[in-house]
């Protein structure tokens, strides 16, 4: 999928996210440090946390005290405590992830939520949502804690706030924040203190004299475990997977569309057909060079950066000790535009009155600031070095910058394989991201063509990936007997490659299948067309009933896969209607995946005689019973 986490306690320990011995008590923590507000996130991909951050960074401005804190590492039926402190607060920042469910480390506070019956009269509270307009299920997460707080008796200090990542989040948080802050100081009848420094978070210690066996070199927690790999698998502990194929799927054309295997022998790692591989890339060694160059700095510096505040659970912001260049390496986002946060912490270290000007302006909440940061930053597309190059005066302290930058994320994709055929590989099958900014730069996507130059071998070295398997929902029918619709253009295939070999493999094994229906589209027949001899031979073996393929560039007028459903409407209706049809949907959300449903809306309302609500109802049906399951990002 394009895009998009429990610490073993080892005495090697120096994590960027759990100390040895934990306060699960938040309250304590609260009493113990002096805070009044607490800001809980609910994150996948780190921006909920680094919104979590900004806020309880902000509270020093109005004389309050905040932390931010995971709800996975505290017991939070103490929220009704919240009342012993004095002028309190607890604010969410709640990503919403897959089909509107929670993140990975919001989950058992999701659960304890839907259960709980907790009196919360006289807390405080505020939420703001991370989502996806292009998703079914909008900021799902988001709306059901503030709605949940209200029922169960709190008081909403400030309106839920509703970030949209397919347009502009960053702009949607700036704005909710505007506003929220001075309801706080209403409430709390507090007032800003007119401080606006910068507060640095942690303290640069450059170590000298310290033995490379303690440094980190790449690892997510415990240190050497890319040395000594001991199971179980999982974000803070990726198995390191050698590649043992890496081939270019498309015949023709100017993309790199790539299908590679990785080699999970004896890591006891399990999968099914349907769940997504995350794996963990490295930056661009070229990039990384030019920002050390840029900054005059000696790369293989070895650093720690320590949180300033010493009862706080995140001890570093990355692990440590490492260098420079390992955390821009593999701990730092360097390629995606910078949020406002970011210049705005930097501004101070532009020499130019001019610069500093425009990089506060660009980080302020004014209309024309916001249409600048729009403009010259994310339409632009520019990375914290594009910004360096194109602001000559601008030259801050490398360590104050690694505590800025977001951490570089895991990239999921959709495992192209199945269990029962490869029980020793996971297949991915991905499109290299290249593409020319509006400064003339060329842009490179991070894992693609880090995952591109993972050959087999490497002057005798195997390619290792550190990846792990995420778990999805998206799963092939209970009885194989049921018939399965796939709808899957582009890499959006990937899925359904695994489906097919595991529909083949219940067939060998004398199971009745049922019909097995695919709808693929590509550009071009003769260049773009993926896995054509595999799937044309289960074709002919049987296995796919039906291959339907739409080559949307091979004729005058476009053809796309819902043309190819609305022409096939009939045998459709027949499979979903009587024969108990599961659809699945895989690729591109914004566009592909609303036309497809649109499509089915049409087919249900023209073959089921429905009028438009009620083939909206009928598909949402669908949805709600896991018979219409989508597998798709923007």
């Amino acid at each position: 999928m394009g895009c998009a986490y429990s610490v073993p306690k080892e005495e090697l320990l120096v994590s960027s996210r759990t100390p040895a011995v934990r306060e699960t008590s938040f309250i304590e923590k609260m009493k113990k440090t002096g805070k009044n507000i607490v800001v809980f996130y609910g994150s996948q991909t780190g921006t909920a946390e680094e919104f979590a951050n900004r806020l309880s960074k902000d509270s020093h401005r109005y004389g309050m005290r905040g932390m931010a804190a995971d709800p996975e590492e505290y017991d939070l039926s103490e929220l009704s405590r919240l009342t012993e402190i004095e002028n309190s607060l607890a604010v969410f920042c709640m990503a919403t992830y897959g089909e509107g469910d929670p993140t990975d480390n919001a989950q058992d506070f999701y659960d304890w939520l839907q259960e709980t019956d907790i009196d919360l009269s006289g807390v405080n509270y505020a939420v703001f949502g991370l989502g996806n307009k292009t998703y079914e299920h909008y900021n799902a997460m988001g709306k059901f804690v503030d709605k949940k707080f209200e029922e169960l008796g709190a008081h909403r200090i400030f309106d839920l706030g509703l970030g949209d990542d397919d347009s502009n989040l960053e702009e949607d948080f700036v704005s909710w924040r505007e506003q929220f802050w001075p309801a706080v100081c209403e409430h709390f009848g507090v007032e800003a203190t007119g401080d606006e420094s910068s507060i640095r978070q942690y303290e640069l210690v450059v170590h000298n004299d310290i033995g490379l066996n303690k440094v980190y070199t790449g690892e997510m927690g415990r240190l050497k475990s890319f040395e000594t790999q001991k199971p179980p698998f999982d974000p803070k502990n990726p198995f390191l997977a050698s590649v043992s194929v890496n081939r270019k799927l498309n015949k023709g054309g100017v993309r790199h569309l790539m299908h590679l295997e990785l080699d999970i022998s004896g890591s006891k790692i399990r999968y099914e057909s349907g769940d997504h591989v995350a794996v963990y890339p490295m930056n661009d060694v070229t990039l990384v060079n030019q920002i050390g160059e840029i900054l005059g700095v000696e790369l293989d510096t070895i650093i720690s950066l320590n949180n300033l505040d010493e009862e706080s659970n995140k001890k570093h912001p990355f692990p440590c000790p490492t260098t420079y260049k390992v955390a821009l390496t593999h701990y730092l986002d360097i390629t995606n535009p910078p949020r406002t946060n970011v210049l705005y912490e930097l501004a101070q270290y532009a020499t130019d009155p001019k610069d500093q000007e425009m990089m506060r302006k660009m980080a302020s909440s004014s209309a024309e600031g916001r249409a600048l940061y729009n403009s010259w930053v994310l339409e632009d597309r520019r990375n914290i070095l594009a910004i360096l190059q194109d602001i000559p005066s601008l030259r801050p302290p490398i360590d104050h910058l690694c505590e800025l930058l977001p951490r570089l994320q895991a990239r999921y994709y959709s495992i192209a394989s199945s269990s029962k055929v490869h029980p020793n590989s996971i297949h991915i099958c991905a499109v290299v991201v290249e593409y020319e900014t509006k400064t003339g730069r060329i842009n490179k996507g991070v894992a693609t063509n880090w995952l591109k130059n993972k050959v087999p071998t490497d002057n005798g070295l195997k390619s290792n990936v550190p990846m792990y398997v995420r778990k999805s929902q998206f799963r092939l029918p209970f009885k194989s007997s049921t018939p399965v619709i796939m709808i899957g253009p582009g890499t959006g295939i990937a899925p359904f490659v695994g489906f097919v070999q595991e529909r083949a493999w219940l067939k060998q094994q004398g199971k009745e299948v049922g019909e097995t229906v695919l709808y693929y589209g590509c550009r071009h027949k003769g260049e773009d067309y993926l896995y054509q001899e595999e799937l044309e031979q289960f074709e002919k073996e049987g296995v796919l009933t039906q291959l339907n393929v739409a080559f949307s560039r091979d004729q005058p007028e476009k053809v796309y896969v819902q043309h190819l459903l609305k022409r096939n409407k009939e045998h459709l209706w027949k499979l979903i209607n009587t024969d108990n049809a599961h659809i699945y949907v895989c690729g591109d959300a914004r566009n592909m995946a609303r036309d497809v449903q649109n499509t089915f809306y049409d087919i249900v309302s023209e073959m089921g005689t429905m009028s438009h609500p009620q083939a909206v109802d009928f598909i949402k049906k669908l949805m709600t019973k896991g018979r219409y399951s989508q597998d798709v990002w923007s």
